[in-house]
This record gives C-alpha cells, sequence and structure tokens, in this order.
C-alpha cells in the first residue's frame, strides 16, 4: 500500500533520532526513551505509550515556573522581598502540574520520574505553607519582641533542619539520575545543595546571623536558577523529542556507563 511506502530521507533520519519503523509501527530506542520519559525502558507489557501521551513536560513545565520564580524572589531581584505574593506556585503552578504528570507517568509505568513528579509536589506544598503568615506556624515560638515567632530560634532552627532532610532525598534521587543522563544529574545534585545552603541559612537566622544568612540565602537562590534553566532545557529537549524536531539536542547518556540488565527489550515488545 502507499502509505506503508517511507521515504530514505525520512527512514535515516528516524534512525538518527532512535526511531525504528517496523512492519507494524514504529519502536524507540532506550535512549531516546530515557530522554523523553527520564526513566530506563525496561520490559512492560501493555501499549499505554502508544496510547497516550508523554507527560514528562508537563510535570517540568510546572517545575521550572515555580523554580525560576522562586528564586529571583529569594534572591532580591526587582526589590522583592517574601514569597507571599506568589504562594501559587507553591499550590497550583507546581503541584497541579507534577501531580497530573504523575498520576500519568503511575498509569505508563515510569517508575522514577513518577517519583520525581511526587517528591517535587510534596516539597513545594509544604514549603508552600510557610509562606502563609495566616497560617501562625510560628506563634507557638512568639514573644513580646517578636509576635509572629517567625524570627525566633526555634522556629528557624526546625526548617533548617526540615530542610537538610530533604537536601538528603534530592541527593538520594541525584545517585539515581547517573543512571539516565547527565543534565537530570546536574540537577539533582544542585538542587541538593540548594537546598542545604538554604537550610544553612535558616540556622544562621536561629542563631542571629543575619549577614551570612542573607549571603547563603542568595548564593542557594542562584543555584536554583540555574537548576530551572537546566529544567526549561530538559522540557525543550522533551517537547522537541515529541514533536519531531529535525535536530538531536544532548543531555549527555550516562546509560552506557552502566552494564545493561535488560533482558532483550525489543523481542519483549513484539511478543507484547
Amino acid at each position: 500500500m502507499a502509505n506503508q511506502h517511507v521515504p530514505y530521507a525520512t527512514a535515516n533520519h528516524d534512525e538518527e533520532k532512535g526511531l525504528h519503523r517496523t512492519p507494524t509501527g514504529v519502536t524507540m530506542s532506550p535512549e531516546l526513551f530515557e530522554k523523553l520519559y527520564m526513566t530506563p525502558k525496561v520490559p512492560r507489557s501493555g501499549d499505554y505509550n502508544k496510547r497516550f501521551a508523554n507527560p514528562t513536560a508537563l510535570g517540568f513545565i510546572g517545575f521550572v515556573i515555580s523554580a525560576s520564580t522562586f528564586a529571583m524572589i529569594v534572591m532580591g531581584w526587582g526589590g522583592t522581598s517574601g514569597l507571599s505574593p506568589v504562594a501559587g506556585i507553591f499550590f497550583f503552578v507546581g503541584p497541579v502540574t507534577m501531580i497530573l504528570a504523575l498520576i500519568f507517568e503511575w498509569i505508563l509505568g515510569n517508575f522514577f520520574s513518577m517519583m520525581v513528579m511526587g517528591l517535587f509536589s510534596v516539597f513545594w506544598l509544604s514549603f508552600g505553607l510557610l509562606q502563609l503568615p495566616t497560617l501562625g506556624l510560628g506563634v507557638p515560638f512568639a514573644t513580646p519582641d517578636d509576635p509572629t515567632g517567625m524570627a525566633s530560634r526555634e522556629y528557624n532552627a526546625a526548617i533548617g533542619l526540615y530542610l537538610i532532610v530533604w537536601g538528603f532525598a534530592f541527593f538520594s534521587f541525584f545517585l539515581f539520575t547517573t543512571r539516565i543522563n547527565a543534565v537530570l544529574a546536574t540537577i539533582f545534585s544542585l538542587t541538593a545543595t540548594a537546598t542545604w545552603l538554604l537550610a544553612g541559612s535558616y540556622l544562621k537566622v536561629s542563631w542571629g546571623d543575619y549577614e551570612v544568612a542573607g549571603k547563603l540565602q542568595k548564593a542557594g537562590g542562584a543555584i536554583i536558577f540555574f537548576v530551572a534553566l537546566l529544567g526549561w532545557y530538559m522540557c525543550f529537549v522533551i517537547m522537541a523529542g515529541e514533536m519531531r524536531i529535525r535536530f538531536n539536542f544532548p543531555v549527555g547518556d550516562l546509560s552506557h556507563f552502566w552494564p545493561s540488565t535488560d533482558i532483550e527489550l525489543t523481542a519483549r515488545e513484539h511478543s507484547d
């Protein structure tokens, strides 16, 4: 049939992009799968990847909008001070898009990207609560000089310890991204570093060292801003791949440094 004929140039381009045509459809290489879905390609039953759209870019766009906005305000760009005017990034822009992506990543069976979406969703939600003064979270530590309690040693030390734990969580995810690509590994390693710097900022506030606290806060914000730029790049890479843009955007594939533990993926796919 005429519609089964594929021009040589198109077929050659598809192979360069990691797509391989078969008599019954098109398959993608493990490298391309990891670039688009942010998770290693493993054998699985079903054809959900063919029936549903790739949700990874949706989660990324929510993350980068929230992270870049957060970073610019933390660094004090434009004379900004305080995150309460943009509380929406903590409760809607970031979490809503990432929770939606999480659900569909789960349906598609993409374990790691599902975990990433869930991790950042709960981080934004929990950190967003700290930006709502109406909740009065610091009131138990209030004093006549500090009626909100948000400048107290106990309040800031607790947040600092909380962020230290989050730093270790991000670092744990960084270890697994070394199985995927260099861009993701850089995102998680820098996110862990920035989180620890922000933790140090809160701890310095608890000790009354406001000058060093301000420097640590700006340093953490600068790193998060760079992370957001990398996130924008990854989002563009995923969308370009899905839209079949004729350019191979590098992400620094790291999977070839690891021994392959997958069974014959192509044979398994055809058997399904």
